[in-house]
């Protein structure tokens, strides 16, 4: 649709238990509630017509906008710039509590810093993803939107003796309409509420600007942990501030992207739900975490994955919503249209059943981390993580979907295999270390087969491959030597990275694979994966190739957006595809910056 925001015209602000995307003209167009995980109320970036927005902005549309954080925050600041005036709508969302909690506060501080400025403020829910009716009424401090099982309330932000919101209106469809006319030095605004325990009041003008200031406070209490000194400091925090976006308070998940259905290619097919915690994604932004000294967070996944990997019967689902639970069944939302008309708009996700090898590396290499950092594992978590090793142990060599959850059939997959070593070989150092009970010999035996057998079958002209029957390259393995499982600058090694980049790298992006060497059961294409070129920046800098990863690191820099996000993927165009902002980017960003920061 001509108008829509892209992708990469948002800011992310939320409170820990949710969030919300807030594009440069003002408008909120995508908030789910009261979890990550939970239907949307605002859905306007994957349907501009049917999925709900809250939009604060000029009325006359022809200002000039930008978009900015309040330094080393989560608090967005969008500025709007006419020849009458220039006005601010300033978004946040106080932290919420440790508890879960179905109430949400999203505060929208409105004010003119110049002249005089006309806002249009319109409040268009569409609950349950646009599936569920509902019902508004007005009040003089502000309207109410009931469905039949959650409420929306917008409380207005004034001074006693300010007039209400001109030219008010309730929609047939619900919506409520309005008009706001500011001069400089005045501030309104709304706050919108999820299930608020009483009807729309007005809230002062003084309370909006002290939640402002203890979420400032909030905020910079919790950057001033970070004990990283490089030459990144900006990107660096804001990647951290975005990891921290996406985790779950209540429980330390972090999810994979606050949004779903953004496609990977516009048009195509590629659109899937990132909204949940995938075992690999969280433990790789754990370590990225841990590089930078937050431990806390550390701490809190490492007791949610604990809990996954204690009450499995047998593997681990690969991802579970943000409360442990695995109900993830795949659905289509058919009446939404699509970012730009790429449908299917799918929630839930069916990749959830896969069988995916290299987690159970990931997850042994977190807790492996955690523990040289002081967060050692207590008995009950020792004996599931034994059990999971003895699990892998009779199924390391099975076929499997893999790392990218291809849905064309399994597979010998290299990076499964490689990752299974890791599983076994961080075992055999948790187990030294701490001097816990374990089958050392049969560990190491499976370890030192895994290794032979990668040796063997993975390489194919001098080059690891994707899988032991193709001689197709995949960017995951990027991580081989990050891991440990080959020096990074053994021949074989850098062999395999010079034909990474003659096959894979285009102008230093790189592509996860060729799917039209190696079907995936997929229509379409998909732009390049932004983990997979932070990754070749650390490859690189391993390797000694300091220079080059400078320089494609600073390149890729120039693709995040105007604050400083990442989405999955960088189209032909330059365009930012798929869901955003993507934890994997970040993550790997913060590795990226620490390894050059080491090599230099």
């Amino acid at each position: 649709m001509d108008g829509q925001p892209a992708i990469a015209d948002h800011g992310l602000i939320g409170d820990l238990q949710t969030s919300a995307l807030v594009a440069t003209d003002g408008s909120v167009d995508w908030f789910c509630c009261p979890r990550f995980d939970s239907p949307s109320l605002f859905g306007a970036i994957l349907d501009p017509e049917r999925g709900g927005r809250c939009r604060i902005g000029p009325a006359d549309r022809r200002h000039i906008a930008r978009q900015l954080y309040f330094p080393d925050t989560a608090i967005l600041i969008t500025r709007f710039q006419l020849p009458s005036g220039t006005g601010e709508v300033v978004d946040f969302m106080p932290p919420a509590a440790a508890e879960a909690t179905t109430r949400h506060r999203l505060i929208r501080m409105v004010r003119c810093v110049r002249g005089e400025v006309d806002f249009e403020v319109e409040v268009a829910p569409r609950f349950d993803y646009g599936r569920k009716p509902h019902t508004a009424h007005l009040t003089e401090s502000g309207a109410v939107f009931e469905s039949d099982d959650l409420t929306l309330t917008a409380h207005a932000v004034r001074e006693p003796g300010d007039e209400p919101l001109a030219k008010v209106a309730v929609l047939d469809n619900g919506d409520v309409l309005g008009r706001l006319t500011l001069r400089a030095g005045q501030v309104r605004g709304i706050v919108l509420e999820s299930d608020s325990d009483g009807p729309p009041r007005t809230i002062r003008v003084a309370d909006v600007e002290r939640a402002f200031a203890e979420t400032v406070e909030f905020w910079h209490d919790w950057l001033a942990r970070s004990t990283y000194q490089g030459r990144w400091r900006e990107q660096v925090h804001r990647s951290a501030v975005t990891l921290k976006l996406l985790t779950y308070a209540p429980t330390g998940a972090i999810i994979a992207a606050p949004t779903a259905g953004l496609p990977e290619q516009l048009g195509g097919e590629r659109n899937w739900d990132y909204r949940y915690t995938w075992v690999r994604d969280a433990s790789f932004a754990v370590n990225s975490l841990l590089g930078l000294g937050f431990t806390d967070e550390a701490a809190d996944f490492a007791r949610w994955l604990g809990d996954r990997y204690q009450q499995a019967d047998g593997p681990l689902k690969i991802m579970y919503r943000v409360d442990g639970s695995s109900n993830l069944g795949e659905e289509v939302i058919a009446h939404w249209s699509g970012y730009r008309d790429s449908r299917p708009v799918r929630v839930g996700n069916g990749a959830a059943d896969h069988l995916q090898l290299d987690i159970y590396g990931e997850l042994l290499d977190s807790v492996h981390q955690a523990n040289r950092r002081g967060l050692p594992v207590g008995h009950q978590g020792w004996q599931a993580l034994s059990a999971l090793l003895n699990w892998l142990g009779e199924n390391w060599d099975r076929p499997e979907e893999g790392i990218w959850e291809t849905r064309g059939g399994r597979a010998d997959f290299t990076y499964g295999r490689v990752m299974s070593w890791v599983a076994f070989d961080r075992g055999l150092r948790l187990a030294e270390s701490l001097r816990l009970p374990a089958p050392v010999a049969v560990w190491r035996s499976h370890r030192d087969r895994i290794h032979d057998q990668v040796w063997a079958r993975g390489l194919r002209q001098g080059a690891f491959v994707q899988r032991y029957d193709s001689d197709v390259l995949d960017s995951a393995l990027l991580r081989m030597p990050l891991v440990g499982f080959i020096s990074p600058r053994d021949p074989v090694w850098l062999t395999t990275l010079a034909a990474m980049e003659r096959d894979l790298v285009v102008d230093s992006l790189v592509y996860r694979y060729n799917p039209s060497a190696a079907p995936d059961g997929l229509a379409g294409d998909e732009g390049t994966f932004s983990l997979c070129t932070f990754n070749y920046v650390t490859a690189l800098a391993r390797a000694g190739q300091v220079t080059k990863a400078r320089l494609v690191f600073e390149k890729m820099l120039t693709y995040g957006n105007h604050v400083g996000l990442y989405a999955e993927e960088i189209g032909p165009t330059g365009d930012q595809l798929g869901n955003f902002p993507q934890a994997f980017t970040h993550l790997a960003l913060i590795d990226a910056a620490l390894a050059i920061d080491q090599a230099l």
